[in-house]
């Protein structure tokens, strides 16, 4: 299982980026612009927001199964000194699910947006936020 995982989370990362650019450019146009928010903004702001929760999942599952994480929970202390060790086991897994909470929540708040310019301005700020620290995460 895990070896089928590892290439299925390199795949969905790939879109989960795409998926993020994607919206966040929308949102930038849209709010530069003062463009109406469509149906097509709003599907793009769910699709992203799915796609990242998927991301997640597999993410978890694959933490589970991870050689390097077992490793780093029973060897916590020297762990830490191995950069490789401690980012797999840790701050990896800790980074981006604080990157889907912020996609998840910018979402969250852009659909309960009344005008067109705070929906763009929310998914702006939260989308983008959550893309930098999944740069910091990647490895």
């Amino acid at each position: 299982m895990y070896a089928f995982l590892i290439p299925l989370h390199s795949i969905c990362r790939w879109l989960v980026l795409l998926s993020l650019l994607h919206a966040i450019g929308r949102a930038y146009s849209g709010y530069k612009s003062h463009r109406d928010y469509s149906d097509y903004d709003n599907q793009v702001r769910h699709w992203t927001a799915t796609i990242a929760h998927i991301q997640l999942i597999i993410g978890m599952i694959l933490y589970i199964k991870s050689p390097f994480a077992s490793y780093f929970w029973k060897n916590t202390g020297t762990s830490l000194q191995h950069i490789e060790i401690a980012f797999y086991g840790f701050l990896h897994p800790l980074l981006m699910l604080v990157a889907v909470v912020m996609i998840t929540i910018g979402s969250s708040l852009a659909k309960r947006k009344e005008e067109s310019t705070a929906k763009y301005r929310t998914l702006l700020i939260w989308f983008s936020v959550a893309l930098l620290i999944i740069f910091v995460a990647i490895p």
